[in-house]
């Protein structure tokens, strides 16, 4: 994952506006705020800065419709 640290220090959570910071491992930028803490995947090497596309704390990741979709892509 390459994202220029330039861009990275002007980029901020949609969701609730906290400074995020890279997680090359797992290809992601995760939010820093305490009670947030989403986390949006970089594809080819373009962050995907939607909502509905990132993944909450614990593994879950967000569907279109707003419910929560498990690793396994059961709705939970």
């Amino acid at each position: 994952m390459k994202i220029d640290n330039w861009l990275l220090e002007i980029l901020a959570c949609p969701h609730c506006h906290a400074p995020l910071r890279a997680d090359d491992q797992a290809s992601e930028l995760v939010c820093t705020g305490p009670e947030c803490g989403l986390a949006y995947p970089v594809r080819d090497d373009i962050p995907v800065l939607l909502v509905d596309e990132a993944r909450r704390p614990g593994g879950e990741a967000r569907r279109p419709g707003g419910e929560a979709r498990r690793p396994g892509g059961e709705a939970g």
